[in-house]
């Protein structure tokens, strides 16, 4: 974290006066509940700079295996690994201190709620460990090497990096001056140990914009496939004589040099764009299998061949049958239209359902669910019941995106979007999500601490001015997304991108 200069020191200060007066108040509960929230924010964006950085790494073993870059590569690796070492250990130490602190306040574990808890707001710990026991100078001795060092792995990082790093050393006009344990001073030990992890967060920033700028003298970050496969799907699994059954087949991380060669069905079929497609006319009753082979190259030139069954079972027309439009499921909250067969008249059929409700006449019927298990569905065809069962499901949750999508965006991208969006991906039904507010965090290069705004609607307005601070090696965290649909509103998982 930077260190903070004399005026913010007084900020801070008057922070936690501010927090004891509140605690003080009895309403310790919201104040705690906020220090959480931005632990648990922190805590996610050092898993996507952890992410971001294991990228980078990859694309170094690859580069080095190629003859153009391999000089290149084996010089800027070593300081990149050498950044990667320097910022473990004080990510480690640092991981110390906040485990201290946890166990200073009561740290135990509780069965009712299968976790770790501790006094979150403990006043004298924070205190006694970094004042009294002398962590915090030693802390801030370990950040000032850590600049240091870290600056000195190259000449070019100090040209570079020297007028703005994401690890500050304290005040250049008073470097005697311990802020570090000032600014631990009867701090509760929920606000000390989400301190530390903004500390962690700096560091992981400092490491993030080392290894980038390092691979960045060789060229841009080279992504391989870790794995490749083939994608085998069809369009029901069990249908009526002259209903149709189409089979897709493709590569999985395809790219034009897979040169798939796909067979269905004994027949050669054309792919277009890494994928294929196969109808059959279902006639006859029982059960059917389609043979489906799949030849491509992998990431290296190698041949691959796989082969799998597609399986779906004929019905007999003598009698009742429901097939569903959709797929083999009702999802919660939409229309479910169904198919219903029937061997005699409808004067002599009637349809029921347990698990929700069904409408329409004859053979077309909507499906209405609201609760997640089975439904079951009877058709009483000239008085002999048959009964199909269902499984009800809540739709997925949408996938929250800003821009292009992704955990990493340059920052000219990141700074021109002005809408975010909540995404259904690979889903039979054409419906919409609307974002009814987020909590945003903006940590890293361009902000000193985590700034907390938030957002009501798909419009990105409001962090106007956040968002023109950013630059790269600035992490910004979507946290607490809820969203509407046509199942109501849910929360749905956030997304944290790191800007280069």
């Amino acid at each position: 974290m930077a260190m903070p200069k004399e005026p913010r020191q007084k900020m801070i200060n008057l922070m936690y006066l501010v927090l004891t007066a509140l605690l003080a108040l009895n309403v310790s509960a919201e104040v705690i509940e906020a220090f959480k929230t931005v632990e648990n924010s922190l805590i996610a964006s050092n898993k996507n700079l952890d992410t971001a950085n294991k990228t980078i790494f990859e694309s170094f073993e690859t580069k080095k295996k190629d003859p153009a870059t391999r000089e290149k590569a084996e010089e800027w690796e070593k300081v990149a690994k050498g950044a990667q070492k320097m910022s473990d250990d004080l990510v480690n130490y640092l991981e110390f201190l906040k485990h201290e602190i946890k166990v200073g306040a009561g740290l135990k574990w509780d069965e009712k709620e299968k976790d770790s808890i501790y006094q979150l707001n403990q006043l004298n710990i924070s205190s006694y460990l970094m004042d009294t026991k002398g962590e915090g100078k030693k802390l801030d001795g370990k950040l000032k090497k850590y600049r240091n060092d870290m600056l000195n792995l190259s000449p070019d990082l100090k040209g570079h990096f020297g007028g703005s790093f994401a690890v500050d050393a304290g005040d250049p006009k008073d470097p005697g001056k311990d802020v570090i344990t000032a600014s631990f001073r009867m701090m509760p030990a929920v606000a000390a140990v989400t301190l530390l992890s903004k500390y962690q967060n700096n560091v992981k920033n400092a490491e993030n914009q080392v290894v980038t700028y390092a691979h960045s003298k060789i060229g841009e970050v080279t992504v391989r496939f870790d794995k490749t496969g083939v994608l085998v799907g069809q369009s029901s699994n069990y249908v009526m004589p002259g209903q149709e059954v189409i089979i897709t087949a493709g590569v999985g991380a395809y790219s034009s040099a897979a040169q798939p060669q796909i067979s269905i069905g004994g027949s050669n079929i054309p792919a277009v764009d890494g994928a294929a497609t196969y109808k059959v006319t279902a006639s006859g009753a029982g059960s059917r299998k389609v043979p489906v082979t799949i030849r491509y190259r992998d990431q290296d030139g190698n041949e691959k061949v796989e082969t799998k069954d597609v399986e779906y079972t004929v019905g007999t027309p003598g009698g009742a049958a429901v097939m569903l439009d959709k797929m083999n499921v009702f999802y919660i909250g939409v229309d479910n239209p169904v198919t219903i067969g029937s061997p005699t008249g409808w004067d002599k059929t009637s349809v029921s359902m347990t698990g929700g409700t069904i409408t329409g006449s004859n053979d077309k019927r909507t499906v209405r669910v609201t609760t997640p298990g089975k439904a079951s569905i009877t058709v009483t065809a000239d008085k002999k019941p048959s009964t199909f069962e269902f499984r009800v499901k809540r739709i997925p949750d949408p996938i929250f995106k800003v821009g292009p999508g992704g955990t990493r965006m340059p920052s000219v991208t990141f700074k021109n979007q002005q809408f975010c969006r909540a995404e259904l991906e690979n889903f039979d039904f054409d419906l919409q999500y609307k974002v009814v507010s987020a909590t945003v965090y903006f940590s890293g290069a361009g902000f000193n601490s985590v700034s907390q705004t938030s957002i009501s609607s798909n419009s990105l307005g409001n962090l106007h001015d956040y968002m023109q601070r950013c630059q790269p090696g600035s992490a910004i965290t979507f946290d607490n997304v809820k969203v509407s649909g046509p199942d109501g509103t849910r929360t749905i998982q956030g997304v944290g991108i790191i800007l280069f």
